[in-house]
């Protein structure tokens, strides 16, 4: 045996030998983690444009002014401003002009096209020193009140699941579908299916 295969069998060895025992038992194939209980699935919400996902509870303008001056006022003004944190409202018709000296201003109500992602951004990730410790019925408000001083909803709007997704944001008309999954070829012919077959010939 050369000097060379000595070096190169050698780590290789030493590896196989230092495998820990969970890796051979399939139903721990990286050796952490946990299945998730009913109560830590219960918190958990991926809602899409049209509501579907959106948890149960509601919130009005009013109550959500509360909050915000509580949780949210610190970074995003006292007016949704900005400051540590992003400006909320204004910037209408900012985003495509021609003068070269006019930045565009991209908030909720210039930008986002759909109300349930204000709803989910806020759920997951606000306040930013404690993200998800909203109540649902919190996180409608704050939603309320944000969409409300948008002028996208009425003063005394109150919000829930239904009329939420109901909510037609100012540009919601400002983005083209995606034609590229068009041209893509379908999943049963992607050549991630003939490198799975590759990997897992039978």
């Amino acid at each position: 045996m050369s000097i060379t295969t000595k070096r190169i069998l050698l780590p290789a060895a030493l590896i196989l030998l230092s495998t820990p025992a969970w890796a051979d038992d399939p139903a721990q194939p990286f050796g952490f983690g946990t299945t998730p209980t009913a109560d830590e699935l219960a918190r958990f919400s991926s809602p899409l444009p049209d509501g579907r996902g959106l948890p149960a509870g509601s919130g009005s303008v009013g109550d959500g002014k509360v909050v915000y001056e509580e949780q949210c006022q610190a970074c995003h003004g006292q007016n949704l401003e900005g400051g540590i944190g992003d400006r909320l409202i204004g910037g209408r018709g900012t985003l495509v002009n021609d003068d070269a000296t006019k930045k565009p201003i991209k908030t909720v109500e210039s930008y986002w096209p759909y109300a349930t992602t204000l709803f989910d951004y806020i759920k997951r990730s606000m306040p930013f020193t404690a993200p998800d410790s909203l109540s649902n019925d919190q996180v409608y408000a704050v939603t309320a009140y944000v969409l409300s001083e948008a002028k996208i909803v009425p003063a005394d709007a109150t919000l829930d699941a239904k009329t939420l997704a109901a909510v037609q944001m100012p540009n919601r008309d400002g983005f083209i579908p995606d034609p590229r999954p068009d041209i893509f070829p379908s999943v049963a012919d992607s050549p991630h299916q003939e490198l799975k077959l590759i990997a897992n010939p039978e």
